[in-house]
């Protein structure tokens, strides 16, 4: 049985106060081109579908038009929220449009059904786990009557996700796929992706076992985790400058009979690529040194130049019509570690500037048991606030 497994689309997303809305229109025909040269037994999209929980009317009708388009191919789809979407607005209309293939996870409630497939070696159980904090599970296990002490079990995301898939009672002698959207501990990150207040998110690939392949959402870097088969596909388009250096693409998932498992990663090719480029004003703006190189893409230059060029980036845009960002590397913004300092200072969670007092106080770092117990007080009272 051979997926296509995708995530984190993003759509409606702007980087930089730039509107990525022809970039993502160019990307899903891409995606559709390689669906249609593969040609596979099913489309997962594995949560993040909008950048945003209330979603630009341009990204609902571009959704719209890609999904259509499946619908078209008569491909079933499985499709889950990510923690970037409503899971309730996602959802509407889902038992509808399972009746012409398209399955959406509904709000998590519990009990997750599974869909089942067919090829030549028989059945492939699709399971759907939305994307699931702690506070969210132990409500669902307390509208379940579940026992307090079950309840209070659920301290961490592991716990969270370990419970959901008790929930589904697998069998692990069939071919199980499982499609989620949780940060997986190991995993690469870019400073792109949403991490969860607290920063206690990781989740132990080790609650995946009973599972033939995980399709995963959230982590906008291509991989895979612990085990090829626990694998981030990563976002079709590059959605920040930490990911510039990476090659986007689509995975192809294949199974055979039970153990058999293969993967290939299908590239990508953007409308306009993301770049970084250094040097000085002089050197930049020289023709000989851009006139072979796509002008058009997304870039974040770093002048060297010691004084500041007025209006650089103005001037600079007469030829990256595209620049992003602008800064400077020379002696005045190296010395200002001051500043630097309080710039890391600012993008610390709440859990990591915590656990640098407990440190400073006790002269010791906090254990693993702390760092959760930590967390969860901080998601609650977050929650709370909201």
């Amino acid at each position: 049985m051979k997926l296509i497994h995708l995530s984190d689309l993003h759509l409606g997303k702007q980087v930089n106060g730039f509107s990525m809305i022809d970039d993502q229109k160019y990307i899903l025909k891409e995606i559709l081109r390689v669906i249609d040269e593969e040609a596979p037994d099913a489309v997962l999209i594995a949560g993040d579908i909008y950048d945003k929980p209330l979603p630009a009317v341009e990204a609902v009708k571009l959704l719209d038009s890609f999904l259509s388009a499946l619908m078209n191919r008569r491909l079933p789809v499985f499709l889950i929220s990510g923690n970037h979407d409503s899971a309730e607005r996602l959802a509407f209309g889902s038992d509808i449009m399972k009746n012409e293939g398209l399955y959406i996870a509904p709000t998590y409630d519990g009990t997750v059904k599974p869909v089942t497939l067919q090829d030549e070696w028989g059945d492939v159980r699709i399971y759907m786990l939305p994307f699931i904090k702690p506070v969210h599970m132990r409500a669902v296990l307390r509208s379940m009557d579940r026992e307090q002490k079950e309840i209070d079990a659920v301290a961490s995301y592991t716990d969270a996700v370990r419970a959901a898939i008790r929930e589904m009672h697998i069998d692990p002698g069939k071919r199980n796929v499982l499609i989620t959207h949780q940060f997986i501990t190991g995993a690469e990150t870019s400073d792109s992706e949403e991490r969860s207040v607290g920063g206690a998110d990781n989740v132990d690939a080790s609650v995946f076992r009973d599972f033939d392949y995980v399709a995963l959402g959230h982590i906008h870097r291509p991989q895979y985790v612990e085990r090829e088969t626990i694998r981030y596909c990563g976002t079709p388009l590059k959605y920040s400058f930490s990911e510039a250096g990476h090659e986007k693409s689509v995975t192809v998932a294949e199974l055979g009979d039970k153990g058999e498992f293969s993967w290939r990663a299908v590239p990508l090719a953007p409308l306009r690529d993301m770049r970084e480029i250094r040097g000085t004003y002089d050197e930049l703006t020289l023709k000989q040194n851009y006139e072979n190189t796509e002008t058009d893409d997304y870039v974040h230059i770093t002048l060297t130049n010691e004084e500041e060029i007025l209006e650089a980036v103005a001037r600079m845009r007469i030829i990256y019509p595209n620049l992003m960002r602008l800064d400077y590397d020379n002696q005045r913004t190296r010395a200002s570690d001051e500043l630097q300092v309080a710039e890391e200072t600012e993008q610390k969670t709440p859990l990591e500037l915590f656990g640098d007092l407990f440190e400073m106080q006790n002269g010791k770092p906090m254990t693993t048991r702390q760092k959760q117990y930590a967390g969860r007080i901080i998601e609650e009272v977050w929650e709370e606030e909201q």
